[in-house]
């Protein structure tokens, strides 16, 4: 069997390792995983630094929701080292002036000494509404708490502060695959056809009956997805 190839997975906020659990696991006979710790810092730039130090010299990247804004920094850091591209419910645009508000509230409420993670509320703008009261949003709401209030603000910090992507589209040679939940009310479809028209050659993939995080509500379909990415 060829070597395995190297694959780099980010995660989103408020997330961790089990966003990605089912396809590192899954993908293990072909691929050699690493998933990034994004919670240390409070910019993209450094989460893109120390993503890429701790990085083989070349990989494979996948990145979810802020995974993807945190993709764009080290495409425009280090674009050599990125064989291949997935980008999971992700936007290359900057926050809507409503989106930017709604965060600062969030961090607002950080210094009142307030950290809800993700509330019974939010939760139906992040999973499909099958999800919501079952085990994955339970999951969802676990892997906020895990992650915490301190890494929330850093990367809250850092997502308001993003650039805008959308230039750098033109410019991204790897094989890039993009998928989106049909259901994903924060980064929607829309936002993923963008950057398909944006990146040439890209392929384009809507998950039906799947919010903002197919990788835990569609898990299968999101593994076969990578897969057949890593063999194109």
């Amino acid at each position: 069997m060829a070597d395995k190839q190297e694959l780099l997975l980010l995660p989103g906020l408020l997330c961790d390792e089990r966003l990605w659990r089912d396809q590192a696991r899954d993908l293990a006979d072909v691929a050699a995983i690493r998933i990034a710790d994004l919670t240390q810092d409070d910019s993209v730039a450094d989460m893109a630094a120390r993503a890429l130090a701790a990085a083989p010299p070349r990989f494979a990247l996948a990145g979810l929701s802020m995974g993807g804004y945190v993709a764009f920094e080290m495409l425009r850091q280090q674009p050599e080292r990125v064989s291949k591209l997935a980008l999971f419910d992700t936007t290359a645009a900057p926050d809507s002036p409503l989106r930017a508000m709604q965060r600062r509230a969030g961090l607002r409420s950080l210094d009142r000494g307030r950290f809800a993670g993700v509330t019974q509320q939010l939760l139906p703008t992040l999973v499909h509404r099958r999800h919501v009261d079952g085990p994955v949003g339970a999951e969802v709401r676990a892997m906020a708490q895990r992650v915490g209030a301190q890494a929330y603000r850093r990367q809250q910090t850092a997502i308001l502060q993003r650039p805008d992507s959308r230039p750098l589209l033109a410019s991204i040679a790897a094989p890039t695959l993009i998928a989106v939940g049909e259901d994903d009310q924060l980064t929607p479809p829309a936002a993923a056809e963008e950057m398909h028209r944006g990146i040439a050659g890209s392929v384009l993939e809507r998950i039906a009956g799947c919010g903002h995080l197919p990788t835990m509500e569609t898990p299968a379909i999101a593994t076969e997805l990578l897969r057949r990415w890593l063999a194109g």
